[in-house]
């Protein structure tokens, strides 16, 4: 069993998009589901559904590909682990790529991208780093 359930489901996204599938099976978190509006929500993929056919809830990932059947994401990067937590303040989350980059912080206000968190004013975890 695996101890680091984010790093499982950016694996899976990673490899599958590798192998150019269109959507892939993950099971089923809340915070899992968090990140994955997020990444709808910036563009990386066209949505997700929480499918309950098997024994437990699995969140199906729609991968998104350009015209030229290239993948949205070029890097899908765990940050924080369980054995290294990274925080940043507010004032240290910096824009990756000259921004192009989405940065996935936890907040005590929620799951969010590194811009909203700026926006607010307020820190948190940073889960990954998507661009």
């Amino acid at each position: 069993m695996h101890s680091d359930p984010i790093a499982d489901l950016l694996t899976r996204v990673r490899n599958a998009l590798r192998a150019h599938q269109l959507h892939v099976d993950v099971p089923h978190s809340k915070i899992k589901v968090d990140i994955l509006k997020i990444l709808e929500q910036e563009g990386f993929i066209t949505g997700h559904e929480i499918t309950t056919e098997g024994k437990f809830p699995m969140i199906r990932v729609h991968l998104k590909y350009d015209s030229r059947r290239k993948p949205v994401i070029t890097k899908i990067n765990r940050v924080s682990t369980p054995g290294l937590r990274v925080y940043k303040g507010s004032a240290d989350l910096r824009p990756v790529r000259s921004g192009l980059a989405t940065i996935v912080v936890t907040t005590s206000q929620g799951v969010m991208t590194d811009r909203e968190a700026r926006r607010r004013r307020i820190g948190g975890e940073v889960l990954c780093l998507v661009y």
